[in-house]
């Protein structure tokens, strides 16, 4: 029997303890790690990327002047001027200078907003135009507006709040829209977004009587029939019967920025989808792009009425191994970046991958990455002289692309086999190389039954910064973190029970590395990269091999008793690249089991048991001492260990599975968190409004206490498919999980 499965059996079920409600394997050896001193890491291999370099790297454009939550942007018209507006409500300008030290406020609606534009003729009328919305997950039949304002015609364009007038109204939801541009043609484009959670629930994307789901033209100097707009003659579907006529195209589930090409005047567009696939379109006069009989050009509900005109294929998709909340951008016409000039730039607030493409009006002759970041890219701008920004949502910055260094023609190649990685003396035994730190967590994230063995790789004698890590902020409950070493590696090795309950059946099925890339700059949030590589066994469990980016799903069979037959199938994802930048983000702190309270804890290195912590200290691991005895400081708990109370258990499953999501800036699209460090009452989940549909139930919050069958957040733990969660990760339900759940869930008092 190979030596890594002798460890496992000698620990026994997981050294004795069980580790979270899905048991963490413990084994392998430890004959290289010493307890008493450090021994150090001195045999990587591990340098560069296996990907073709990224051309562009991220650059700060306006170094002094910041945001809080950037959600829209807009020019002033024949001006160098810039227009930002936070999510909450208020809008500054500034001069878009690379030494700018000043932004002037022009109003503070204390709304939320998504969307500005100013009138081609700004510095005439001096009208800005607004789309505000409710609070996230309030339903209102008409809650999405359209505003407009009248503002000074001179910088800093102050706001005249008394101004405001109604222009527009439609239905809040899930999907807002709120982008806004007005066309080369003079008339006020906008989207309304499907105004529901998910899988259109209103069934109003294929719907041309109502204006949700829709693209909208109206012309907003000339007033007519008692309103502030009127509806331009040649609009798709003016005079058509039971059809709204400021309808320009439909079938849009959630169109997060379009723009309109400055010099052939296509109107551009970025689909978020639902399930599979983001969409970069050409949105046409009365075109229908396909939801949610279609996601993208892929069927979604086909079954769906059909609405009158035919389907509309984007330009080009992305899977969701790639982007997952796509945004759109402009094409570009700067002279500082000769050859992106033509080129059509897009990002993914997601992933913060920007892209570009070239399209010549039949096909798309040119199509790649520009750079990967960690950003949340939430919004685009151009100003007058062409060039394109995008903003971060997160850190408040607007940046821009820059040329990267050239790569080191010098370096080694990326080591294709784990073999090769200098992290294992020997991977068919599972020989670690000497100076890897083993080590367990307290509550481990689900990973459909599989078990893990973890270990920490440091290189040389760096060191970690303890707890320096809190950016950003203000983030309530949200624990600091650890800041680590360039070069520092993650290494956890992914096995299962072929035959359940059988440990002689463990296969090994993956090797997934986090390798840090210290990148220049301030140490504000600690200007790290993270990357994702994985290394998938082979049949012999010999050795692993390098997966490509895209990622891989592979179907096993596994001997299960309880399954009709004796066998069921089970699907295993091997992430992709950029699946593994969605949970690893900068507000969760990069690495999610890597941090004071999760290795706050006792383990068994060979004959030895220390506290992880303390023992992490002992041999200098740190730069710093910790801030007192390991004991006292902070952790989560092991959610099957019952001599803890059924509260700790509960939440500490939920931070350790759900908060790197769900919490402030984490991703998740919900204004939730699951961090254990907030009272219940301060999470945003008792008795909250959904924002995704009531998926059948009867008056369902997202928790509410006291009642299990009416809270949303277990009945997506219990489901597969559509409306999952976790969404990513994970094919199987976590029966022992939805059991600690549901029990934490019916002891809640209503209060």
């Amino acid at each position: 029997m190979k030596s890594w499965k002798r460890g496992w059996l000698a620990l026994g079920v997981c050294g004795g303890i069980l580790v979270g409600v899905g048991c963490s394997y413990l084994g392998g050896p430890a004959e290289a790690f010493s307890t008493e001193q450090r021994i150090l890491w001195t045999t990587s291999n591990i340098h560069g990327t296996p990907d073709p370099p990224d051309p562009y790297r991220p650059e700060v454009a306006f170094p002094n002047v910041k945001f809080v939550e950037p959600i829209t942007m807009a020019s002033v018209p024949e001006a160098n001027k810039l227009i930002v507006g936070e999510r909450f409500g208020k809008v500054y300008s500034f001069t878009p200078e690379r030494d700018a030290n000043d932004k002037a406020l022009m109003i503070d609606l204390k709304r939320v907003l998504y969307g500005i534009a100013l009138h081609p003729r700004f510095q005439e009328n001096g009208y800005v135009y607004m789309v505000t919305v409710p609070e996230m997950g309030t339903d209102l039949p008409k809650g999405s507006k359209l505003l407009r304002f009248k503002a000074e015609t001179e910088a800093p364009f102050r706001v005249d709040a008394a101004s405001e007038q109604v222009l527009l109204e439609w239905p809040s939801g899930g999907h807002n829209g709120g982008c806004l541009r007005f066309g080369p043609d003079g008339y006020l484009y906008l989207v309304t977004g499907d105004a529901s959670g998910i899988a259109d629930e209103l069934i109003t994307g294929q719907d041309i009587s109502d204006l949700p789901a829709s693209m909208l033209r109206i012309d907003v100097d000339k007033p007519a029939g008692g309103k502030l707009y009127s509806v331009p003659a040649d609009n798709p579907f003016v005079g058509r019967r039971n059809a709204r006529p400021e309808i320009w195209a439909y079938g849009l589930r959630q169109l997060w920025k379009f723009s309109f090409d400055r010099e052939s005047g296509r109107l551009w567009g970025g689909e978020i989808g639902q399930d599979l696939w983001e969409s970069v379109y050409i949105i046409k006069k009365g075109g229908n792009y396909g939801w949610s009989a279609r996601e993208g050009r892929h069927p979604f509900r086909p079954e769906r009425p059909k609405g009158p005109t035919e389907f509309v294929d984007p330009v080009v998709d992305h899977s969701h191994t790639d982007f997952r909340s796509i945004t759109g951008g402009y094409v570009y016409y700067g002279d500082r970046l000769p050859e992106l000039k033509g080129a059509y730039l897009y990002g993914d607030y997601d992933t913060g991958r920007l892209w570009m493409l070239r399209y010549d009006g039949e096909r798309v002759s040119d199509h790649k990455e520009l750079m990967d970041t960690q950003f949340r890219i939430i919004e685009f701008a151009q100003t007058v002289d062409g060039e394109v920004y995008f903003a971060d949502f997160v850190s408040g910055n607007i940046y821009r692309p820059v040329p990267a260094p050239p790569p080191d023609a010098n370096a080694p190649p990326f080591p294709e086999r784990l073999s090769e990685t200098g992290l294992f003396t020997s991977t068919e035994d599972m020989k670690t190389a000497a100076g890897l730190i083993p080590y367990t967590v307290n509550s481990p994230l689900w990973s459909d039954g599989a078990l893990k063995e973890r270990f920490l790789a440091l290189p040389a004698d760096s060191k970690i910064k303890y707890n320096t890590l809190t950016y950003p902020q203000p983030a309530p409950g949200a624990p600091p973190g650890w800041q680590f070493p360039d070069g520092a590696v993650a290494v956890k090795t992914f096995s299962l029970e072929m035959e359940v309950g059988n440990p002689e059946s463990v296969r090994r099925l993956e090797t997934r590395l986090l390798v840090h890339e210290k990148i220049p700059g301030t140490d504000e949030y600690g200007e790290e990269l993270w990357h994702g590589y994985t290394y998938v066994w082979n049949d012999e469990q010999t050795d692993a091999v390098l997966l490509k980016a895209e990622g891989l799903d592979r179907e096993l069979t596994i001997k299960d008793s309880a399954a009709a037959g004796g066998e069921r199938k089970q699907i295993w994802r091997f992430p992709s690249r950029a699946e593994c930048t969605l949970c690893h983000t900068m507000p969760a702190k990069y690495l999610l089991g890597v941090n004071t309270r999760q290795l706050n804890r006792d383990y068994q290195y060979g004959e030895v048991t220390a506290n992880q912590l303390a023992l992490f200290q002992k041999l200098g691991l740190f730069e710093e001492p910790l801030a007192g005895e390991a004991e006292t400081l902070p952790r989560v708990y092991d959610p099957s260990d019952t001599s803890v109370s059924l509260d700790l258990r509960a939440r500490s499953y939920l931070d350790a599975n759900c908060a790197h999501c769900h919490r402030k800036w984490g991703g998740g699209n919900a204004e939730f968190q699951f961090v254990t460090d907030l009272p219940v009452g301060e999470l945003g989940i008792v008795n909250a409004a959904l924002q995704h549909g009531k998926f059948g139930l009867s008056d369902p919050h997202v928790l509410t206490p006291g009642a299990p069958e009416q809270s949303m957040m277990l009945h997506r733990m219990r489901i597969l498919g559509l409306g999952r969660m976790p969404h990513i990760a994970s094919t199987l339900v976590d029966e022992k999980a939805v059991r600690l759940i549901q029990e934490w869930i019916a002891q809640l008092p209503a209060d």
